[in-house]
Parts: C-alpha cells; sequence; structure tokens
C-alpha cells in the first residue's frame, strides 16, 4: 500500500463515523484509529450546564464592581495577536513590562508572548492608562483574547 493510499483511508475514516480499521494487504497491516473528539464534546457541553448556577454569583460579584460602569464604556482592549504564554517581564528578575495605572504610549511594550519558544513583544496600539491587567503572569492565551483593559483619556 503507497502513502497516496494511506492518505485517501484517512480522510475517508474522517469523514466517517467509524472508529477503526485495519487493512492487511501483502504481508503488511495498516491500522488507523480515529480520534475520540465526539465524546469530548458531549463532555464539554456538559460543563457549561453545571457552569451555568455558577455564573449567576459571579454577575452578583461583579455587580458592586459595575459602579464605575460609565468608565468601562470608553476603555479600549489590547487583545492578543496570536497563541501563545502570556508573560508580563522580559524574564525572572527583570521588571514587568507595565502595572495598573502607568501609562503607555502608542508603540510601548505591554508584554511578552512566546510562542513556539519565540518571545513576542506585544506593543500598545493605543496611548492611555492601563486600568486593568486581565491574564495572570506565565498563563496560555489565545487568539484575540483581552489582555489589558487601557483608558484613552
Amino acid at each position: 500500500m503507497d502513502i497516496k493510499q494511506i492518505q485517501e483511508l484517512v480522510k475517508l475514516i474522517n469523514k466517517t463515523n467509524i472508529g477503526e480499521i485495519t487493512i492487511e494487504e501483502d504481508g503488511t497491516k495498516i491500522t488507523v484509529k480515529q480520534k475520540k473528539e465526539p465524546r469530548q464534546t458531549v463532555y464539554a457541553n456538559a460543563a457549561p450546564a453545571v457552569a451555568a448556577p455558577v455564573a449567576a454569583p459571579v454577575q452578583a460579584v461583579v455587580a458592586p464592581k459595575s459602579e464605575p460602569a460609565p468608565k468601562t464604556d470608553n476603555l479600549v482592549t489590547i487583545k492578543s495577536p496570536m497563541i501563545g504564554t502570556f508573560y508580563r517581564q522580559a524574564g525572572p528578575g527583570k521588571p514587568i513590562f507595565v502595572n495598573v495605572g502607568d501609562e503607555v504610549s502608542t508603540g510601548k511594550v505591554v508584554c511578552i508572548i512566546e510562542a513556539m519558544k519565540l518571545f513576542n513583544e506585544i506593543e500598545s496600539e493605543v496611548k492611555g492608562k492601563i486600568v486593568k491587567v486581565l491574564v495572570e503572569d506565565a498563563s496560555p492565551v489565545e487568539y484575540d483574547q483581552p489582555l489589558f483593559l487601557v483608558d484613552p483619556s
């Protein structure tokens, strides 16, 4: 069996609900197994149902913080331009790039995101004051995930 036949077999398995297939040809045995992601999806769907009651108290906790709600209307969000690991400083013992209350200008480095062993400096695209850091240091971030809230006034 050549590579093209194996690739076609994998494509066929991915399009169906077949969990596993084994083919023997000319003394060669090939087994293709499909990942069991549908079961994980079921569990993921079950988790929000449990989390829904938890969301109500979280909203209650957020309610007192929403007193300065007029300020949040004009806040600008600095978002992650990539998937990776978020760092607030260039290395251990180095100063933190920005803290809450710090003034930032366009082009100022606010954090580093490590992706595939490359450290990418993330620069502010807005001038203003850092109001909130939304991500913990050394935690994973997704593309377009909010990192900082900035008050541009």
